[in-house]
């Protein structure tokens, strides 16, 4: 169920995006765009909720540590 409610939000909001764009303009890097928005609230959330802890953060996430580690130099969360 909540996996549900998450995809129609980003669905809608995609739908909303495009449209505001219009007809005569072509989105660029739209994945890349909608990853980074998705992804730094995401490492934010859970780095709190963990309190700061990057081993159990990254078990939650389902990645490496290191990669976690990367991820939020990239955002300059660290």
């Amino acid at each position: 169920m909540t996996r549900k409610l998450i995809e129609d939000s980003v669905r809608d909001t995609l739908e909303a995006y495009l449209a505001d764009l219009g007809d005569e303009a072509t989105p660029e890097r739209l994945y890349d765009m909608v990853v980074q928005a998705a992804e730094r609230p995401l490492l934010e959330l859970v780095m709190q909720r963990t309190q700061g802890n990057q081993s159990r953060a990254a078990d939650w996430l389902g990645i490496n540590r290191n990669t976690l580690r990367r991820k939020l130099l990239d955002h300059r969360l660290l």
